[in-house]
């Protein structure tokens, strides 16, 4: 069989930026670029959403430049304009001199276009979207990479985890504050929060696996338990969606009530399993009060000057923090603390940060492989309930 002469449509490349590779199938095929489809990844490189992605192509577009071959034709260049890109895209595959080119594209109106100008088309369907280091680096090595500090590899269908002592086969299933995992990620998840040897700890997941109340059910394993500490914090970046946290009425306390009251609630249900009378002013009295000597929740901005020292720290919703607070963050951590940094690179709900540039994604690039930290990648067939697997499988 003779190579094939792939076009590659915008929507290929941002959907996965390795498509070129993978339709070069070694050196097999020969790759084109329309002059237009670089024209439109620069006008998508300001959006918010896509830049990250839109940069991660244009590097693998200079690292391979040598294997690409970029088709124009200078009566078909224009000033841009989203409306008519794909004609002249049409127009410069049709114009140049390709032996029966395949133009791979998932827009079917462009496909319908194309068909009608006798352009032969494919979809791409080994679509492998952009993934960010939270989301690749799973927590897991395969077989072959080279070993990371407080990662885990498979062997015989078992976790292994090489970790400061050297390398531990994971046999045993962890018990929590009454607490047992739902699944060996989180299993695995609860050993790295609760090893004495391992400071900062990373978790990602989709919404409904649970890295919150792992999180609060450690602290209080550590804090009220073991006394390896005395105090939880849990800070959280108030991303607003609706009314602006200033004009909510009362103290800071009742401010950030709407933002945390989800908190509260694991707490309470972390009491019931098991009492936790010492987190409390008025334990046995209902409203329940927290004691600000053993648990607080703090706004960002209250944390600039701080100084913490002998507690559990969980940072929630780390993908909402740029690097710079992150980093603000973090150097407010004295002796004796372990912080639990939780989110999801794919919410970001912060306008200025994006699924590559955000605070858990900057904390696994510049962490990973450092011997005091570890980060875990939660997933599993079972999440919050029923109906949160049924949107999880499905993609929704």
């Amino acid at each position: 069989m003779g190579s094939k002469n792939f076009v590659l449509d915008t929507n290929v490349l941002i959907e996965s930026p390795e498509s070129i590779l993978s339709l070069r199938n070694g050196e097999e095929n020969n790759i084109f670029i329309p002059y237009h489809v670089l024209l439109e990844l620069n006008s998508l490189k300001t959006n918010p959403r896509l830049r990250h992605i839109v940069a991660r192509v244009v590097d693998v577009l200079l690292e391979h430049r040598d294997i690409i071959k970029f088709i124009r034709n200078d009566s078909s260049v224009s000033p841009f304009t989203e409306e008519v890109v794909d004609n002249f895209i049409l127009r410069e595959v049709h114009d140049a001199d390709i032996e029966d080119p395949i133009l791979v594209t998932n827009d079917r109106i462009l496909q319908l276009q194309a068909g009608m100008g006798g352009i032969r088309c494919e979809e791409y369907r080994d679509s492998r979207p952009f993934q960010s280091e939270s989301q690749q680096f799973t927590g897991f090595t395969a077989e072959g990479e080279p070993p990371v500090p407080n990662a885990f590899r498979w062997e015989e269908g078992r976790p292994v985890f090489n970790g400061p002592d050297g390398d531990e086969v994971i046999s045993y299933m962890q018990d929590v504050w009454q607490v047992r995992p739902r699944s060996v990620y989180q299993n695995l998840a609860l050993m790295l929060m609760l090893h004495d040897r391992i400071d900062l700890v990373s978790v990602q997941s989709e919404a409904g696996y649970g890295k919150t109340y792992l999180a609060l059910a450690s602290a209080l394993h550590l804090v009220l338990q073991h006394h390896r500490y005395n105090k939880i914090y849990v800070v959280k970046p108030t991303i607003e969606l609706g009314a602006k946290m200033g004009f909510l009425p009362g103290d800071i306390r009742e401010k950030m009530e709407p933002y945390i009251r989800y908190i509260g609630d694991l707490l309470l249900k972390l009491h019931g399993v098991r009492p936790a009378n010492r987190l409390f002013l008025n334990a046995g009295e209902a409203p329940l009060r927290f004691d600000p000597k053993r648990f607080e929740i703090l706004p960002l901005a209250y944390i600039r000057g701080m100084n913490i020292e002998n507690a559990v720290v969980i940072i929630d919703e780390t993908q909402n923090l740029s690097r710079s607070e992150v980093r603000a963050l973090l150097t407010r951590m004295g002796g004796n603390v372990k912080c639990l940094c939780l989110g999801d690179t794919r919410q970001v709900d912060n306008p200025y940060l994006n699924e590559s540039n955000n605070g858990l994604n900057w904390i696994v690039r510049k962490f990973k492989g450092y011997s005091n930290y570890a980060h875990m990648v939660l997933k599993g067939e079972r999440s919050r309930g029923p109906i949160t697997d049924m949107v999880i499988k499905s993609k929704l």
